[in-house]
């Protein structure tokens, strides 16, 4: 298990670091080009947002590694660690205040995921119960979808909750992959991870819709709850996980503290223009397909 804290934490590096050279060069794209498809061909030409998209990569293959050697419930809270790094260099880089508030929210996730690491159980090996899989991807598969089957009829909020829901989803298809290969079942891997991938861009997109008609502050701290609260229950309840008081009171303060440091606005103001410029590489220039505005 120790072993999986290390690509886990590497994960958490790249993905977050990867975020705020993707901002950086979105920052610097004039106003005008905002989800335009010129953003992206402006984005694809700069060195360091490629470096960022390369590291945003990297950080799933790592995430992939750290599932198939660590359970569910460490990997997870330590990802949403990378949330800290984010705020070091949001600070470091952008000169955004640490006050309070951040400082709370660090020290709650970091406490959470010492309780976890301490009591974490052994890594399960495959799915305990058929049944509670489907019970939780079900629902979390049909949130992700939704927006994009009501499209403009859709509530002002239902994007924000697909997007937790979708990478909640890529989560345990990226356990399950983990799981087909160790398994030696490499179509299933394959299977899953190909699953993880589409719920992430579905996700990506719903982020992106959310983030044009709500502020950063109140998107981020319900995706990076999501990410660490529901693939723990889905660890503990359709993986074999067991849950023990210890882990389940860890995963708590740890997403607790990642919520926290969500909603602030040194980090939420980052994953804003990270999103932003991800979102349009991913979807060239089309996120007005897949908006999500009360009335339009």
């Amino acid at each position: 298990m120790a072993l999986g804290l290390i690509p886990a934490l590497a994960a958490a590096g790249c993905y977050e670091t990867g975020y705020m050279l993707q901002a950086l060069e979105a920052r610097a794209a004039p106003r005008e080009q905002a989800l335009r498809a010129s953003l992206l061909m402006r984005l694809i030409a700069r060195p360091r947002w490629l470096a960022g998209t390369a590291l945003a990569i990297a950080g799933a293959a790592l995430q992939l590694v750290a599932l198939a050697l660590a359970p569910v419930t460490l990997v997870q809270p330590v990802l949403a660690l990378g949330l800290v790094l984010l705020l070091v260099l949001a600070n470091r880089v952008l000169g955004e205040r640490i006050g309070p508030l951040e400082l709370c929210g660090s020290g709650l996730l970091i406490a959470g995921i010492v309780v976890v690491a301490i009591e974490s159980p052994e890594r399960s090996n495959g799915v305990s119960s058929l049944l509670a899989l489907v019970l939780i991807t079900a629902p979390l598969a049909l949130l992700t979808l939704l927006p994009f089957v009501l499209r403009a009829r859709a509530p002002l909020r239902l994007a924000l909750f697909a997007a937790a829901a979708g990478d909640s989803l890529a989560a345990i298809g990226l356990k399950l992959g983990a799981d087909g290969g160790a398994l030696g079942r490499l179509g299933l891997a394959a299977l899953a991870i190909a699953g993880a991938a589409v719920a992430g861009l579905l996700a990506l997109t719903a982020e992106m819709s959310s983030l044009r008609v709500l502020p950063a502050s109140h998107v981020a701290p319900v995706v990076v709850a999501a990410q660490v609260i529901v693939p723990a229950v889905a660890a503990m309840a359709a993986f074999g996980e067991p849950a023990s008081a210890p882990v389940v009171a860890g995963v708590a303060l740890a997403a607790a503290g990642a919520a926290l440091l969500g909603g602030s606005g040194a980090v939420a103001g980052v994953r804003e223009g990270g999103a932003q410029a991800e979102a349009l590489a991913h979807h060239g220039g089309g996120a007005r397909e897949s908006r999500v505005e009360a009335g339009t």
